[in-house]
């Protein structure tokens, strides 16, 4: 089953909040999905430890010697396994890459963040080198507004395009309710409306991307 690395060297860029969003709206969709929480600040593992319904598994105690056994586990189970990975190159961050189906590289607007993507791509590429094996990535920008694209990010949407680099159509947009998530240690479905302010956006945001990630999913399991 698919597995989906999401990777950036830089903190803060919506690592965490990517895979949390996308991984519970699968599961509340009725997909089986695993969550391998490999950053040590484990900012998953404590949304797990809250009252949420939502059936995803939170996967922490994961290191560099048990993950390819908890990997492999997880994958005959479960229809998606997402990793969390941390920010560091690390050979626990190689052993995900060289086994993921779709590396997610979540980026903010800035040319920090533009940067570190760069080389994470880096990796990913010389780790596909190593192994002759290509591992197909998608860059995915965080917390942009779903009404206005500034000049910084047209700037930086066309270097990577300039350099065809890879792109989710869809943002991940700046929405409270993807914060209320781990605030209030709920999925998207069972945050009330009259709490958090654009939450039905924010539900449509996730949805229109997680239908994204799955016609990838699909058509890179076609090809292969």
């Amino acid at each position: 089953m698919p597995v989906i690395a999401v990777a950036n060297p830089k903190g803060g860029a919506g690592k965490s909040t990517t895979t949390l969003v996308l991984a519970t709206t699968l599961a509340r969709q009725g997909a089986s999905v695993t969550i391998l929480d490999c950053d040590r600040n484990q900012p998953i593992a404590g949304w797990r430890g809250g009252d949420s319904q939502n059936p995803v598994v939170v996967d922490s105690a994961t290191d560099e010697e048990t993950f390819k056994t908890k990997l492999d586990a997880h994958r005959t189970s479960k229809q998606f396994v997402f990793v969390d990975l941390e920010g560091t190159a690390s050979r626990l961050m190689s052993r995900a890459l060289f086994r993921a189906h779709l590396v997610i590289i979540p980026i903010q607007a800035s040319p920090t963040d533009a940067e570190l993507a760069a080389r994470a791509i880096h990796l990913i590429k010389d780790e596909g080198d190593a192994f002759d094996k290509v591992i197909p990535y998608r860059v995915l920008f965080t917390r942009t507004s779903p009404v206005i694209t500034t000049k910084l990010e047209k700037a930086i949407l066309a270097q990577l395009n300039g350099g065809e680099i890879p792109q989710f159509r869809n943002h991940l947009n700046e929405r409270a309710a993807f914060k209320s998530m781990f605030f209030h240690q709920l999925d998207l479905e069972e945050l009330d409306e009259n709490e958090v302010n654009g939450l039905p956006k924010a539900r449509e945001n996730a949805m229109a991307l997680t239908e994204e990630l799955i016609t990838l999913v699909m058509e890179k399991e076609k090809a292969a």
